[in-house]
């Protein structure tokens, strides 16, 4: 049962991988078009950084980074410590995304952003971010509201 956690990742990276191929091969750099009008556009973007473009140029400190964050999420998606399907899902999502920008920033050497928010000023991102944020919000929930309690039930 631990393996759907892989395939949640799985599909997590295909995802990404897709969509960023499909910008790379069909739009030039700073070409934006609106999917939904006011709400989303595709921008695509090169972003040799981080989050918002942070420690731009710094590859060898996010090739280390990821690979931390591979094996921390295995080792978890795989441990029996944490047996909660809500806690594995998030794990599997961030271990999605981290593949995802990883896998640009091994062959690229910068990360494809193509995701902007129409209706809010934020920076463009993509889909192996989106699988992170959630992933890690949904740790979160886990931590704060479920953790302990679960077993305190009686």
């Amino acid at each position: 049962m631990k393996y759907i956690y892989f395939l949640i990742s799985l599909i997590a990276v295909g995802l990404d991988q897709g969509l960023k191929a499909y910008i790379a091969t069909n739009y030039q750099i700073g070409e934006v078009h609106s999917i939904i009008p006011g709400l989303i556009s595709f921008n695509y973007l090169q972003n040799n950084g981080a989050a918002w473009n942070i420690l731009p140029g710094q590859m060898w400190l996010f090739y280390i980074i990821s690979i931390v964050a591979i094996v921390i999420c295995v080792y978890y998606i795989l441990s029996s410590k944490e047996n909660n399907a809500l806690f594995k899902w998030g794990v599997a999502l961030v271990l999605g995304g981290v593949i995802g920008n990883f896998i640009d920033r091994l062959h690229l050497k910068y990360v494809i952003d193509m995701i902007q928010l129409d209706f809010v000023h934020f920076n463009i991102f993509n889909i192996a971010d989106s699988a992170i944020t959630i992933g890690v919000g949904i740790i979160f929930i886990y931590l704060i509201f479920i953790e302990g309690k679960e077993n305190n039930v009686k």
